[in-house]
Order: C-alpha cells, then sequence, then structure tokens
C-alpha cells in the first residue's frame, strides 16, 4: 500500500560534458546519477556524457517535486547557475 504524501522524492541538477545543466527527479540520486553516468539514463544525458552532480534540493512528495523539477528548468542559465553555485557565506 502507498503511503499518501511520503517526502521521498529529491530534484538534482547535472552538469554534462558540454557544460550544458540536465534537471531531473528520482528516489535515489545516487543510483539515478549511476544510471546516467553508465549511459542509462535519460535520452539527453546519454548524449551529453560525462556528467557531474552539482545541486540537489531533497524531501518532496512525488507530486511537488515534478512542481518544483519544472520551475527549475524555467529558470533563465544565469539563475541556474546562481542557485547551483557554492554557498559563499
Amino acid at each position: 500500500m502507498k503511503s499518501k504524501g511520503k517526502r521521498d522524492w529529491s530534484i538534482y541538477v547535472l552538469r554534462c560534458g558540454d557544460g550544458s545543466l540536465y534537471t531531473g527527479i528520482a528516489k535515489d540520486v545516487t543510483a539515478r546519477l549511476a544510471q546516467h553516468t553508465a549511459g542509462r539514463g535519460a535520452a539527453y544525458t546519454r548524449t551529453h556524457l560525462p556528467v557531474e552532480l552539482v545541486y540537489q534540493e531533497t524531501r518532496f512528495t512525488r507530486s511537488k517535486a515534478l512542481i518544483r523539477e519544472a520551475q527549475l528548468k524555467r529558470l533563465p542559465r544565469p539563475r541556474k547557475e546562481r542557485l547551483i553555485a557554492p554557498s559563499r557565506s
């Protein structure tokens, strides 16, 4: 039985070999990154290897993760770069 509202989804951003950014969602980002790295991920990342995990947000329900993924995908490139840049505290 599925539990409603389970917050076990994450949003992640990968930097591809050509410098492009790929955004996705997964329950297990480590396993998903391994799929991308092995060429078994999304069609986009298969043709833009190697990939590197550069950003992650956790603790989403699947529906909220999909909403946040869409928000990130709509951001202009400079905003995405600021988001994924290491914090300067």
